[in-house]
């Protein structure tokens, strides 16, 4: 059984004790108290489940399960299958949140009486310093519209289980656009997901990353439309132009 107002977050985890405790202090600090912190250590090397550890010491909401490396989808996989609350997000352990981020993403999903919202935020780099200006979301997007661009971000959506039921990442992807994936076979079924034009949380862009080398990127990203959603050369053509081309402005 649901609870109804508690909101779980799921935080996957790998050697992440330069930022972790900068994360799980920015949910600390929520003006919405109602809510567990999963966070899934994914065979870390460093001291980031110890550091987790001595949190969840202090506040049973917090929560560490242990893994052995295997990407940030069984991860997240992991923390979801023993999530209890109706609403779930996810907050990656070098991102942070806006102190308002629970209370107004709540209120914004029960307004658009929609099972996903998202919202904007800030791209800032391994100093926190912002490099790029805030990226602002679309008012509203469906399965079509996120085909050519992501604006979806696992960093700031939440999503109503009693709407969505029980969704999994594909693991088959790894940690390459698992995310993205994620988000289509929600809105797959229908419906659309509604953007927070308010700038809710800082979103942590590393050169090396898969998000900030598109090079590593353009192949897994074909891949979810050609052998994925098996759209067929045309349009999987199509839609990676379209993914491309407004990469291109949403970096730039």
């Amino acid at each position: 059984m649901l609870n109804r107002e508690l909101v779980s977050i799921v935080t996957p985890m790998y050697n992440g004790e330069k930022y972790v405790e900068e994360t799980i202090n920015s949910v600390l600090q929520q003006t919405y108290s109602n809510w567990e912190m999963i966070i899934v250590d994914d065979g870390s090397k460093d001291n980031s489940s110890f550091i987790v550890e001595e949190y969840s010491k202090k506040d049973r909401r917090i929560k560490l399960l242990r893994q052995n490396n295997a990407g940030s989808s069984a991860a997240r996989n992991n923390g979801l299958r023993h999530v209890q609350g109706r609403y779930v997000c996810f907050l990656d352990s070098d991102d942070f949140w806006e102190p308002n981020f629970l209370e107004t993403q709540l209120k914004f999903i029960k307004e658009k009486k929609s099972a996903i919202v998202f919202s904007s935020y800030k791209r800032i780099n391994t100093e926190g310093k912002e490099i790029l200006k805030p990226f602002i979301v679309p008012d509203k997007v469906d399965y079509y519209n996120l085909l050519k661009s992501c604006s979806i971000s696992c960093l700031t959506a939440l999503y109503d289980r009693e709407k969505t039921g029980d969704v999994l990442f594909n693991e088959a992807m790894g940690s390459m656009r698992d995310d993205f994936v994620f988000w289509l076979s929600i809105l797959k079924k229908g419906g659309y997901a509604y953007g927070n034009p308010d700038v809710l949380a800082s979103y942590r862009v590393f050169a090396a990353s898969t998000t900030g080398n598109k090079k590593k990127v353009m192949k897994p990203h074909f891949m979810v439309y050609y052998k994925v959603e098996k759209l067929g050369l045309i349009r999987s053509i199509y839609y990676f132009i379209n993914w491309a081309i407004n990469g291109y402005f949403k970096y730039k």
